[in-house]
């Protein structure tokens, strides 16, 4: 998943008519990603622009965005994926794209069931599934207008697993990876990719967020162990969305060697790296 083997046009034709159909390396396409102003998204933005794709980072925090168009030259836009009118907005600013890459969202808290914090609950579900759903159906027509587009959620392990405390996340996590099924099912047929990335423990400012900006309780989650990046996850969306047109990588799972369940870790083993 390095410059070597994401060109993905061996056996198709050229990069150029690969692109044309929607696959291969990034030129002459157009890749927005949400989320974009740190973490996995951040990540992803430099691995397409380092594909050739025309990228738009989108995110609320458009500060940070412009700092990130700036280096890395891209475009910077705001958006709310929580906001019909955001939504609306930034469609109409960003225009017809190729690939969306959805990694907004996040998780609050890690409270039982019977101790939900529903208001943390009801945002989870508005950020990380209804902002999927308002953001697809913004730009779906954009992709059918460009014959062919790539539609990548950002999932989790979260979205087949549980653990105690995960109820708010885990349960909308799996509502993702229902979601990501249902657009393979409904998009069948239509010259149209969906993908759901799933990662393991990845070290981004998700623990943060989680916690309520309790870095101590944050970098406990890391501890002994060495975790994915946010690169790690990034380079896999850039390795899903250049391959040949054909080819349609439904759902991949990533996770550290030191993970082999959510709840699972080997911490502080010097087999490991």
């Amino acid at each position: 998943m390095t410059d070597g083997v994401s060109d993905g046009t061996a056996g198709t034709g050229t990069a150029s008519g690969a692109a044309a159909a929607g696959g291969g390396r990034g030129a002459d396409r157009v890749a927005v990603v949400t989320g974009a102003s740190s973490g996995i998204g951040e990540a992803t933005v430099r691995a397409l622009a380092a594909e050739g794709f025309e990228v738009v980072a989108a995110a609320r925090r458009l500060e940070r965005c412009e700092a990130l168009a700036a280096e890395v030259g891209v475009r910077a836009l705001p958006l709310d994926v929580t906001d019909d009118a955001s939504v609306a907005a930034f469609a109409q600013a960003a225009g017809d794209v190729d690939v969306v890459v959805h990694s907004a969202g996040g998780a609050l808290g890690l409270d039982r069931v019977e101790e939900a914090d529903l208001d943390g609950w009801r945002w989870m579900y508005e950020a990380n599934v209804l902002g999927v759903v308002r953001v697809h159906n913004a730009l779906l027509p954009g992709m059918r207008r460009r014959g062919h587009g790539h539609v990548v959620l950002l999932g989790s392990i979260a979205g087949f697993e549980v653990y105690p405390g995960g109820g708010g996340y885990t349960a909308v996590k799996h509502a993702v990876n229902a979601l990501n099924r249902t657009l393979r099912l409904e998009l069948n047929g239509e010259p149209i990719r969906v993908t759901e990335i799933a990662p393991g423990m990845v070290e981004t400012p998700f623990s943060l967020t989680r916690f309520g900006g309790d870095a101590e309780r944050a970098a406990a989650v890391y501890r002994g162990v060495t975790p994915l990046t946010a690169q790690d996850v990034a380079e896999v969306v850039a390795f899903a969305v250049t391959r040949p047109p054909h080819v349609d990588l439904d759902h991949v799972v990533i996770r550290p060697v030191a993970q082999a369940a959510a709840h699972q870790v080997s911490r502080d083993n010097p087999a490991l790296p």
